[in-house]
């Protein structure tokens, strides 16, 4: 048998940080036998593991393989929405909510940030942190539940919109409205501003993907 090479996280959890950060991308096929080698775990484990995400969608099936599942258009279209209105709700309860210090942690995310908006990959990872630290900001668990759930769908999109060249730089510009917002407790503005964010993400994101599917 294997040994844990793991620490504390669960099959679970590696499996789901590997799509995350890309090391296994949408249509790769997963192995039992290759995951537990890789992960330093037994097979029941990455079983029990492969089945709940396949529950959750995040896995679907080819024959008798199990892939990561992709996002068709109406599917990233139906995420896009349910993201921006709880991410909009995030933003709004932190305004009302949010401790001086946490805003003050958001501010420091954006100046640490702007030292990687040549490095897309690092820059998305960052993004995820800002956005995680809104919705803590928002002292609700359930809200912060449910955009745990979005974020893992959004593991299956294959590239960051961050990608794109000068969004970057534009992506930084906007999280600095949506935190001067919340500074300055106007939760109107918060949400309006985190609304705007993920709209000009989604629009990016289209564009991108239609450029990745158009004929020579």
């Amino acid at each position: 048998m294997p040994s844990d090479k793991s620490g504390h996280k669960d099959a679970y959890e590696l499996i789901l940080e590997a799509i995350d950060v890309g090391v296994y991308k949408p249509g790769d096929r997963l192995v039992e036998s290759e995951l537990a080698d890789r992960f330093g775990v037994s097979r029941t484990p990455i079983r029990e593991a492969l089945q709940r995400l396949e529950t959750q969608s995040l896995l679907s099936r080819d024959g008798r393989s199990l892939i990561v599942a992709s996002l068709d258009h109406n599917q990233l279209a139906e995420l896009y929405v349910v993201r921006s209105e709880l991410e909009g709700l995030a933003a709004r309860l932190a305004a009302r909510h949010a401790a001086a210090e946490e805003v003050h942690v958001l501010e420091n995310m954006i100046e640490s940030d702007r030292a990687l908006v040549d490095d897309p990959p690092a820059l998305a990872r960052a993004n995820r942190r800002f956005h995680r630290q809104i919705h803590l900001a928002s002292h609700n668990r359930y809200l912060v539940q449910q955009l745990d759930l979005v974020y893992r769908s959004m593991a299956l999109m294959a590239t960051t919109s961050l990608a794109a060249e000068g969004r970057g730089e534009v992506a930084l510009r906007e999280h600095e409205a949506i935190v001067a917002a919340i500074k300055a407790r106007d939760e109107q503005a918060a949400y309006d501003a985190l609304k705007v964010h993920i709209s000009e993400a989604f629009v990016q994101r289209l564009t991108s993907n239609s450029k990745a599917t158009s004929l020579p």
